[in-house]
C-alpha cells in the first residue's frame, strides 16, 4: 500500500473527514492545503509516500513564507498536513510520519481588529451597488455571524425576526435576532437572487452556493475601495462584538449570539472595547 500515489490517497482522506462530520468549509480548506503540498512535491518528482522526507515538508513551509503567506496561514496548512499523516498511519498506509518534527512558524499574537463607525459606514457606501455583498456585510455587522456560517446559511433558516445557525462541527445550533437593517438587506438580495434550487441564501450567478473564498475575496476588494485595506471580513464580526459591548449589551447574551463556547472568550474583548464593566442590556445594538 505504501506505493499508492499521494494523488489517490488524498480523496480517501477527504472522504474520512466527511464521515467524521467535519464542516464543509473545513473539508474544503484541508483539500486545498493538501493539494498545494502535493503540487509542491510533484515539482520535486515525489508522488508516493516513500519519497517524502521531513526536509521536503520544511522546504514547502519555507516556500510558503517566502511567498508572503502569513505565519498563521502556514501553520494552518501544516496542521492539515500533520492530520493527513496521522490518518495515513492509522489506516496502515505508512508507519513513518515525516511531518512529526516539522516546526510551525512563530506566530506573533496581535489583538483583534475592528472598524470604527466611520470605517464601516464607508464600507457600506462602496458595497451599496452590489446587493449580494451589501447583504453579507450587513448581516455580519448586525449578527456577528462567521463567514463560514454566512456561506452555509439556508433560506429556510431566515425568519422575520431571527436567523438560525445550524449545528456544525463542534458548534451547537443557535438563533440570532435579526434587526431591521439586516432583514431589509436580506430581503433586497433575495428579490434579485438567481433562480435556483439551491437551499442556500447566497449563491453565484449560476445558482451554486457562494464559497467562503469568494466571499472573502469580494469583501477584500471592497475594503480596498473603501480605503480601509487593513481590515478583512473577520474584522466585521469583531466590530459587531465591540460595538455591542460598548452599548452595554449583556455579556452572556452576546456570548451566546456570537457562538462562543466559553464566556471567557467574550470577556477578552472587554479590554479591546475599553469597557470596564459589562452591561445588562438584553437587546443587541443596531450598527
Amino acid at each position: 500500500m505504501i506505493q499508492e500515489t499521494l494523488k489517490n490517497l488524498l480523496p480517501k482522506f477527504i472522504d474520512s473527514l466527511k464521515v467524521k462530520g467535519r464542516s464543509p468549509s473545513t473539508v474544503l480548506a484541508y483539500r486545498a492545503d493538501l493539494e498545494q503540498m502535493l503540487s509542491f512535491l510533484h515539482g520535486k518528482n515525489i508522488v508516493t509516500l516513500e519519497g517524502i522526507r521531513q526536509e521536503h515538508l520544511e522546504q514547502f513551509r519555507d516556500s510558503l513564507l517566502a511567498e508572503k503567506y502569513t505565519p498563521k496561514s502556514v501553520s494552518r496548512k501544516l496542521n492539515a498536513i500533520k492530520t493527513f499523516f496521522r490518518w495515513l498511519i492509522s489506516e496502515n498506509f505508512t508507519s513513518f510520519d515525516p511531518s512529526q518534527n516539522v516546526s510551525h512558524p512563530k506566530i506573533e499574537s496581535t489583538p483583534p481588529k475592528f472598524l470604527s463607525p466611520l470605517e464601516y459606514r464607508a464600507l457600506r457606501d462602496v458595497v451599496r451597488g452590489d446587493i449580494r455583498i451589501a447583504a453579507i456585510v450587513e448581516v455580519i455587522l448586525q449578527t456577528g455571524m462567521r463567514i463560514s456560517e454566512i456561506a452555509s446559511l439556508k433560506l429556510a433558516n431566515v425568519k422575520a425576526e431571527e436567523v438560525k445557525v445550524e449545528a456544525y462541527a463542534t458548534q451547537p445550533e443557535r438563533t440570532i435576532p435579526l434587526n431591521s437593517p439586516a432583514k431589509e438587506a436580506l430581503d433586497a438580495y433575495v428579490k434579485m437572487r438567481p433562480k435556483t434550487e439551491s437551499p442556500y441564501v447566497f449563491v453565484s450567478k449560476n445558482g451554486k452556493p457562494l464559497a467562503v473564498r469568494n466571499i472573502r475575496a469580494a469583501i477584500d476588494r471592497y475594503m480596498q475601495k473603501a480605503d480601509v485595506p487593513a481590515y478583512s471580513v473577520n474584522d466585521l464580526r469583531t466590530t459587531f462584538i465591540i460595538e455591542n459591548l460598548k452599548a452595554g449589551v449583556d455579556l452572556v447574551l452576546l456570548s451566546q449570539v456570537s457562538g462562543h463556547k466559553r464566556l471567557s472568550t467574550t470577556e477578552r474583548y472587554l479590554e479591546l472595547a475599553e469597557v470596564k464593566e459589562p452591561g445588562k442590556k438584553q437587546k443587541l445594538e443596531e450598527l
